[in-house]
Order: C-alpha cells, then structure tokens, then sequence
C-alpha cells in the first residue's frame, strides 16, 4: 500500500480503526510475566503514549488543511490507543501505570514550544526510535501476551512514520535543497542524542531484551537514513505493517506522547 495524500492517509486510519475492531482485544485474562527491568521500561513508554494530542491538533488545524487535521485526528486516537493497550499489559502482570516520567515531560515541554513542521521533527524522534523498541519487546520479551501487544503497537508506528514524512515532504519542500539537507543533519544529531538518553534510560530492559545499547543505538541511526531518504523524496516508505524486508531490518524508534 503506498499513500500520497492526507485524504488518502484518513481513509487508511479508518481502515485500520475497523480492522482493530474486527480483530477484537488481546487475552488480557491469560496475565503476563513483566519481569521488573522490562516493567519499569513499559511504564515509562506508557506515559509518553498517553495524552490527548490537544496540542498538536490545534496546530494541525492551524496549518489550515482540513485533510491534514482529520488524518492527525486518527492518528491521535491510535497514540492513545497504545497508551491503553499497555496500560492493560501492565495490569495483567499486575503492575500499576505511573503518573509521569522525567524524559517525557522535559519531551512535551519541548515540543510545545514549536510550531507544527518542528514539533513534527521533534515527535519523529520519538517514532522512530519507538520502532525499534517495540520490535525489541515483541521478539525478545518471551511472554505471548506481552510480544502481541508490542507487535500491535509496531504495526501502527511502521505507519505513522511514513504519515509524518509526507507532511514534513510538503513542509520542508519550501527550503532551499542545501538547507533541507542542513536541517536533516541536524536532526539525525537530535535523533542520536535523544538514542543514548533511551539506551541509558532503558538499559536494564533492553539487556533483558537481548539488544545490546551499541546496536539498539545504530539500529536506529541505520532506520534513520530511509526516514530523511522519504522526507527528501529519494525514497518512499512504505506505511503498511507489514514494512519490506529492507525497511524492516532497519526499522528502528522514546516515549512520546501525541500531546
């Protein structure tokens, strides 16, 4: 499936809103083992996928293209949809969700600061290493219910980072090429510093994951260059969950709320 329009990526959302739907919830009751390492990282991913996207909404409407709004409406709704589904996961190993995290505050904070094109740049940081680490959890958590939940939620984020590509295509199409080029650097820069405060953050899970830091890191540096590669139009990602072989085994992506 390749999309390139925002009426278009609505109409995929939907899609996929009813194809939840048919696909019905996780087996909340049959419980998982969250070892404490792996719990504390989850909670924190929680957080940062928990919030009403308020902000980013307005600025959407802001920009004045109601084709664009919609879609970013939905995509709201699938980031609070993970924030569900792993407060779930959590209650069924019988853990709590926490109120706040530090990165994810001092993350909103700065993304509010922003107007749309970088607050996208900014959220794109989170998506992307966010690919990665559900990825982690799904292959090497070893409890089922814990390795379905995170394949749910990489299914919808190897989507949503193609969706915020096009935008930030159209964005920053308006730059001279030199200056695109200059401005992608820079966040390939934010994207590495923003991977050591999540390898250092998340250690303990991601050892337990079985990802050492050194390759979670160029993992997702690696998934970083096809993202600026869709955003320059030298390459189009593909926004379907099931993302080819090449785009997978690059696919990298910290928490993140759409607030």
């Amino acid at each position: 499936m390749s999309v390139h329009t925002f009426a278009g990526w609505t109409r995929a959302f939907e899609a996929e809103t009813e194809r939840r739907r048919a696909q019905g919830e996780p087996d909340w009751a049959g419980g998982a083992s969250l070892p404490g390492p792996l719990t504390r990282s989850l909670q924190r991913f929680q957080v940062g996928e928990d919030g009403d996207g308020a902000n980013l909404i307005r600025k959407a409407d802001e920009a004045g293209d109601r084709e664009y709004a919609a879609a970013v409406r939905l995509f709201v709704a699938e980031e609070q949809n993970h924030a569900r589904l792993l407060a779930l996961l959590l209650g069924a190993g019988g853990m709590p969700t926490i109120a706040a995290h530090w990165s994810d505050s001092a993350f909103v904070r700065l993304r509010r600061l922003l107007g749309l094109r970088l607050e996208l740049m900014v959220l794109m940081i989170a998506e992307v290493v966010a690919l990665r680490y559900y990825r982690a959890v799904s292959e090497g958590a070893g409890d089922p219910l814990v390795s379905e939940v995170a394949a749910r939620i990489l299914a919808d984020e190897r989507r949503h980072v193609p969706f915020h590509c096009l935008r930030l295509r159209e964005a920053l199409g308006v730059l001279p090429g030199a200056l695109r080029v200059l401005v992608l650097a820079s966040w390939r820069l934010l994207l590495l510093g923003a991977t050591a405060v999540v390898v250092w953050d998340h250690g303990p899970a991601l050892r337990h994951l079985g990802v050492p830091r050194r390759r979670f890191v160029a993992d997702v540096m690696r998934s970083s260059t096809d993202v600026v590669a869709d955003i320059l139009g030298a390459r189009s990602l593909q926004p379907s969950g099931a993302a080819p072989a090449r785009t997978r085994d690059r696919a990298a992506a910290s928490p993140g709320r759409a607030a």
